[in-house]
């Protein structure tokens, strides 16, 4: 009884140990952004560095505003966000599906497998002038330009999950007559979750950079096409604005599929 309440005790010991030094990081992480900005915005002010050059803290809070009051501003986020949702969807349902093909018929993976280190290393921002052509200055070149992106590295990613299954689960269900369908849905699958997870943390920054580099081409509204635009008039507040957003937006973005994440492993 008295081994119990030791090991009760040192296991809430632990956890109140592990939620301090969670906090420690969180404080930390606060503490060298808050320090970061005010160091850009005193610098700016005693003209250290060019505001015109290098903006500020204040100017971009200034712009954001603006372009709130504008009513502009929700309708890029809005965009970007449409353009990203769709390339992850797409990209982590088709990684999946290929992945599956690959582990189920290894022929096609011998085959595949060298054009997908081809492709993947392949400069993608090379073939967006080509997609402009082919499928046109709209919304469809930006989502196959981020797909581009996020699918190869999806497919190698679960692909690779699949195989570091432990062959002896293997072995053992199919001594048990298991058919290959029934292996791949009762275990490959279900014990590549933390791999399938992970790759969905790397889709959606693979399909927010993908969105952003077709934005730069071809969009008149997004995020990218608010950097691009502040670029092209030197308006240097708009396009630190614009990385800013992009930063938020992107943090937004991982901490959703970290949510789920959490919730599908528990």
């Amino acid at each position: 009884m008295s081994i119990m309440i030791k090991s009760g005790k040192t296991s809430m010991s632990s956890f109140k140990k592990e939620k301090r030094f969670n906090l420690l990081v969180l404080i930390t992480q606060i503490s060298i952004i808050v320090i970061f900005l005010i160091l850009w915005e005193l610098l700016t002010r005693w003209q250290v560095l060019n505001s015109f050059i290098f903006s500020s803290p204040s100017l971009i809070l200034k712009t954001i505003k603006d372009l709130l009051i504008n009513g502009n501003l929700l309708n890029h986020i809005l965009t970007t966000f449409i353009e990203t949702a769709i390339a992850f969807i797409l990209g982590i349902v088709l990684g999946l599906i290929f992945a599956i093909i690959m582990y189920s018929f290894k022929f096609i993976a011998k085959v595949c497998d060298p054009f997908l280190t081809l492709i993947n290393s392949l400069p993608k921002v090379a073939l967006g002038p080509i997609l402009i052509i082919w499928i046109g200055a709209n919304t469809k070149s930006i989502i196959v330009m981020a797909l581009l992106i996020n699918l190869i590295v999806s497919i190698i990613t679960i692909y690779n999950g699949f195989l570091n299954i432990d062959n002896n689960k293997i072995r053992l269900l199919k001594s048990l007559g298991a058919t290959k369908g029934q292996i791949l849905r009762k275990l490959i699958i279900p014990a590549s979750l933390q791999t399938i997870l992970s790759s969905l943390k790397l889709n959606i920054s693979m399909s927010l950079i993908g969105v952003i580099m077709g934005e730069f081409l071809v969009s008149k509204e997004g995020l990218g096409y608010l950097i691009m635009y502040g670029t092209q008039v030197f308006n240097l507040n708009l396009v630190m604005s614009g990385i800013v957003l992009l930063l938020i937006f992107s943090y937004i973005l991982y901490k959703l599929i970290s949510l789920l994440e959490h919730k599908l492993l528990k």
